[in-house]
């Protein structure tokens, strides 16, 4: 099955059942994939979370009732996932702007999204540099933060800005093994809320006192190179090479992974590397 049909087989469950319970875990598998690489992809292709998704169309489909028809609020409020009118209230009104009260009594344009339906062009007019291998098991050692996936693009760059010049300059003085250069990392996965990433050098050296360790699977590894912009290569790779390439994400266990060849990250335009685990499908 097309990976962009997976996927829209996974949103005609979310819009089937926004007056229900959701199962995340089973619309994952609707998409062949794990949770982790179903919330991934969606975040990617659509540019917002899965579950900030499932409240703009719950909260769009009572904004149309509530104009529609003449249930009570607190009704609709109950039929969409709001327990109390307090939450529905607030909620309501960060979408729409206005309460739900005003928007009954006085109507006016409120802010509603439609169902997404996934369509990827592929943009074959503009090369990418990929290569497959596979490599052995690996160890990393070094420093880690816990991240929410809803944060994750502001944060992490100040995670690698806020860390030392001399945790580099020791991490630099530890590294001994492929993959080489300053490494980034985000593994341990729970599923939809939280992860950790490391900022870490490959190295068979004992762990220091203060640094982490953490052993990455063997793998095969499609890996993207580029200079400048670190979203846009991750993007393109969920968007464009992986729908056409004949593989499919590995298992949430094997993390994704950013190499800096030239250990110096701190600076614009940088040359990375991002090695995403793959297997046929």
């Amino acid at each position: 099955m097309d990976w962009t049909m997976r996927i829209n087989r996974a949103i005609d469950y979310i819009e089937e059942n926004l007056e229900d319970d959701i199962d995340l875990k089973y619309a994952a598998q609707l998409a062949c994939c794990s949770l982790n690489n179903f919330t991934n992809m969606f975040l990617v292709t659509t540019g917002i979370q899965v579950s900030e998704y499932i409240r703009r169309r719950r909260l769009s489909l009572a904004a149309l009732e509530l104009k529609n028809s003449n249930e009570k609020i607190i009704d609709i409020a109950l039929k969409y996932g709001y327990s109390s009118p307090t939450a529905f209230n607030r909620a309501f009104q960060s979408q729409h702007k206005v309460s739900p009260q005003y928007a009954r009594s006085r109507g006016g344009p409120l802010v509603t999204y439609p169902r997404i339906f996934l369509q990827i062009k592929l943009r074959g007019d503009i090369k990418m540099k990929v290569r497959i291998e596979k490599m052995p098991s690996f160890t990393v050692v070094g420093i880690k933060k816990s991240f929410r996936n809803d944060s994750v693009a502001n944060r992490i760059p100040d995670f690698w800005s806020d860390t030392p010049k001399e945790t580099y300059e020791k991490l630099v003085s530890l590294e001994d093994s492929n993959p080489k250069g300053l490494i980034g990392l985000c593994a341990d996965f729970d599923g939809i809320n939280t992860f950790d990433y490391y900022i870490a050098v490959a190295t068979t050296h004992p762990v220091p006192e203060g640094f982490v360790q953490y052993k990455v699977p063997a793998a095969t590894w499609a890996i993207l190179e580029q200079d400048g912009d670190l979203w846009d290569l991750h993007t393109r790779f969920w968007q464009e090479w992986l729908p056409s390439s004949g593989y499919r994400r590995a298992k949430e266990t094997i993390p994704d992974v950013e190499v800096y060849p030239d250990e110096d990250i701190v600076k614009e335009n940088c040359n990375y590397e991002l090695w995403f685990p793959i297997v046929k499908e």
